[in-house]
């Protein structure tokens, strides 16, 4: 698939949205990926994730891989479809409760496996959905090499920051690559005209 045609499938399915948003990373945007919305149609979210798996290919070498794991909640569909493609098992992090408070005062909150365990030696592929500044991929990746396992490569449909994002020489693909406008709260100016960002999540 071409990023144009990418990009044609993001807008069908509304899963591109325009307005004021609050970003994962505390930035503000005028256009929000909402992958959710796309990948609500299977035969679409097949499509997307097996051209994300087919460009991969071209990247890296495969070899052995036993298992595909992403970062809760946005990533779990597209680790699926990329396990199912690679016909393999597919597992995921979930947030858990951290230390602290962030800037709003909310708790905050790390990536943990709570429902599957990781073996010493396993190699994975990271899959996610779309990433700005790929903190919750980073703690994937994290993980995966805490329990002693490789990742072999990480895989996203929508890369927010065009290849600025990089994760220790993992190769990484991702099926469209796009830096839309993003301002610190304290720049944004649509906060500066009274308009307040809303979350929709991923």
């Amino acid at each position: 698939m071409t990023q144009e045609e990418v990009l044609e499938a993001f807008k069908q399915t509304e899963a591109l949205l325009e307005g004021h948003f609050e970003l994962r990373s505390k930035l503000h945007s005028n256009r929000y990926f909402q992958c959710a919305n796309v990948l609500r149609y299977p035969r679409i979210a097949a499509k997307l994730c097996d051209a994300a798996v087919e460009k991969l290919k071209n990247t890296c070498d495969l070899g052995k891989i036993d298992g595909v794991i992403s970062p809760a909640v946005g990533g779990i569909l597209v680790g699926h479809e990329v396990a199912r493609h690679l016909d393999v098992k597919c597992v995921f992090a979930e947030k858990v409760q951290g230390e602290g408070v962030d800037a709003s005062g909310k708790p905050n909150t790390v990536l943990a496996m709570r429902r599957f365990s990781l073996k010493p030696g396993e190699r994975y592929v990271v899959a996610e959905d779309v990433v700005t500044k790929g903190g919750r991929v980073q703690e994937t990746i994290d993980l995966v090499k805490a329990a002693g396992c490789e990742v072999a490569a990480v895989v996203l449909l929508v890369d927010r920051s065009s290849g600025k994002v990089q994760f220790d020489g993992i190769p990484m693909v991702s099926l469209m690559q796009i830096t839309p406008e993003t301002w610190t709260a304290e720049e944004c100016p649509m906060c500066k005209a009274g308009g307040k960002p809303c979350h929709p999540g991923s």
